[in-house]
């Protein structure tokens, strides 16, 4: 693998400092995770935020300068009026991958230390399968692509990848797909990439996503509703993504909702997701066209079930009559469900993301109406409902942040 670099032995790594050492290892470790959350400090500002004397705080930027971690962003007025040398985390110092794992493909990034996505691929051909084959596929898409990128390695301090279903994100188990051994997932990914590697729920990767680079502003309490096949929920409860006991929160297209004999992929009937996701709306379609309508997502000779989600949410962006009348019916029913959250959760913001989020106003409008419909009055008239503003950016950003926030959280 290569002589380590700076970063991942000198703040990362479990080594054996002990002593003088592994103070200044820890207090460095203080510094960078101040300057990430914070963009740039001056040294005096550091010296109280960490409470370190100034003369030792100067030692440790200068070493974080000399290890190329940092640098001198120059003078800058301060608040006493006296201009202050500014300090702040070098971009290209490091990398986070992430990796947002769909039913048909994948969307893979690479994040810099200033939260910039450098290099991003979407889209790229992949069946997920609880398969040892699709397992080593997204294995090699992932070597792949770093070899593409030309990123050394140890430059990259971690990878986060996004599944959908139940995962145990502190101990790396996924408890939906490529269960099959008894070590965790992430652990036999790492072994296999190289590289710290921690897994996310995708609803959830994407949520965080949004509320740290998307529509989220000022907003402490958000919902995220990830509709692509399925229907998952991020949720932000006081400025913080909530868990649940068992990290298992956002099952929310799992509600018993409807009184009808469709069996849900969970196993069970009548749950949201039968008659307001993605499943719901191409079963709906294919219905609708052996019935006898027509529609711009069957032309170039496709047959009927050849067609994906993604065939008819591009048809209904080219204002495709069937797929409109569709999506106001899943917009009636997904308004439904999220009357039933805004009355439980009161939030100030929903935020619609995932493939069906892509068809704009054909799906808000109705969605919008149906919520207006089901919902308190005095209660929704303080939520917000908008799109996504990340799109397919939302879930890579969403695990690299999670990644990288895994690494600094042990210092």
């Amino acid at each position: 693998m290569g002589k380590p670099n700076h970063i991942l032995s000198t703040l990362f790594n479990n080594d054996n400092s002990s002593g003088v050492a592994l103070k200044n290892k820890i207090l460095k470790g203080l510094i960078f995770k101040h300057l990430d959350q914070t963009e740039s400090a001056s040294i005096n500002e550091l010296s109280k935020e960490l409470n370190i004397s100034v003369p030792k705080t100067t030692s440790l930027i200068t070493e974080l300068i000399e290890e190329g971690l940092i640098s001198d962003y120059g003078k800058f007025e301060s608040t006493g009026g006296r201009k202050a040398n500014l300090y702040g985390l070098i971009g290209d110092a490091g990398f986070i991958l992430g990796v947002d794992v769909k039913k048909y493909y994948i969307n893979i990034g690479l994040l810099n230390f200033k939260k910039q996505l450098v290099s991003q691929k979407n889209r790229i051909a992949f069946k997920l399968e609880n398969t040892a084959e699709s397992l080593h596929q997204l294995i090699q898409i992932i070597q792949n692509f770093i070899k593409e990128v030309g990123v050394k390695k140890e430059k990259i301090l971690s990878l986060g990848i996004n599944l959908s279903g139940r995962i145990n994100h502190t101990k790396g188990y996924s408890y939906t797909f490529f269960h099959f051994q008894e070590e965790p997932l992430s652990q036999i990914i790492q072994e296999k990439i190289g590289i710290k590697t921690y897994l996310e729920n995708d609803s959830r990767a994407m949520a965080f996503g949004e509320f740290c680079n998307g529509e989220v502003n000022t907003e402490k309490n958000v919902l995220f509703v990830n509709l692509d096949y399925g229907i998952g929920l991020g949720i932000l409860i006081d400025g913080k993504v909530y868990y649940g006991k068992s990290g298992f929160s956002g099952e929310f297209g799992h509600i018993p909702f409807f009184n009808n004999e469709i069996i849900c992929h969970c196993g069970k009937k009548g749950c949201l997701e039968t008659e307001a996701s993605g499943n719901a709306l191409l079963r709906k379609f294919k219905e609708k066209i052996k019935q006898g309508y027509t529609s711009a997502a069957l032309k170039k000779n496709k047959k009927i079930e050849d067609i994906t989600l993604t065939d008819i949410v591009l048809a209904g962006q080219n204002e495709d009559v069937l797929t409109i009348e569709l999506l106001a019916e899943i917009g009636e029913n997904l308004g439904k469900g999220l009357a039933v959250l805004i009355n439980v959760f009161n939030p100030e913001l929903i935020i619609l993301g995932g493939t069906l989020s892509e068809t704009g106003e054909y799906l808000k409008l109705p969605t919008k109406s149906s919520i207006n419909k089901y919902s308190l009055s005095l209660v929704n008239a303080d939520t917000e409902l908008k799109l996504s503003k990340l799109g397919e950016k939302a879930g890579i950003i969403g695990a690299c942040l999670l990644a990288k926030n895994k690494v600094l959280s042990v210092i």
